[in-house]
């Protein structure tokens, strides 16, 4: 599935999404599967089935396809446990990327190579097919463990190219930093999502206020 399909594609649900999915972009979504990162670390692709899940949500899988994916695992155990371990490592290698660029620091060597051969792995399971008179990329081997991996290194790779890099954000509440693509009109959004943090801070900051007028 390319990037315009994941963008534009409405997969039949048939459960409720399990992911908070704020981002604006697969790949920071997938980077915010590690919730509250830098004070209390919560795990949220704590097995197989949630990479799947994320998969679904997210519209890189096809609910069909997830449960298939899932199905088999069940019956091959060892592969997705590996696949699990290395997307762990590659949302790793993206947060630390996407981080410093935040920061404005350079990207760490290590992380950007790991981001690097993500997407060139991803770039190697695709194929030009001919959909009704037009040319698009297609991933090929839908039944890999991995599959789900591949539009998400590819969604970073051309985030990581694009002219709207200057535009990844991190959520100003020092307990969130979930990462956003800041695509507000002025690009002066700081929350991740109003109806959390920026809905936190409001309410904080009125009764600091109501405090300081009693006071």
């Amino acid at each position: 599935m390319t990037n315009d399909e994941i963008k534009n594609s409405k997969p039949i649900r048939r459960r409720p999404p399990r992911f908070d999915l704020i981002a604006g972009n697969v790949c920071l979504d997938f980077i915010n599967t590690l919730d509250d990162r830098h004070t209390q670390p919560k795990e949220l692709l704590r097995g197989y089935g949630d990479l799947t899940r994320f998969g679904e949500d997210t519209g890189v899988l096809l609910p069909g396809q997830a449960d298939s994916l899932l199905e088999r695992s069940a019956q091959f155990p060892e592969e997705p446990a590996n696949v699990l371990l290395r997307a762990r490592e590659m949302r790793e290698a993206m947060h630390d990327v996407f981080w410093a660029i935040i920061q404005h620091r350079a990207a760490p060597p290590l992380a950007l190579a790991r981001v690097n051969a993500a997407v060139q792995s991803a770039a190697g399971h695709m194929q030009l097919k001919q959909v009704n008179g037009r040319f698009e990329w297609k991933f090929d081997e839908l039944g890999s463990f991995d599959r789900v991996l591949w539009p998400i290194a590819r969604a970073a790779g051309e985030l990581l190219a694009s002219e709207q890099l200057p535009f990844v954000r991190a959520c100003a509440s020092k307990t969130c930093e979930w990462f956003f693509l800041d695509t507000s009109k002025n690009h002066h959004r700081r929350w991740c999502d109003m109806t959390r943090c920026g809905n936190r801070a409001k309410a904080r900051g009125f009764y600091a206020r109501k405090k300081k007028q009693s006071s």
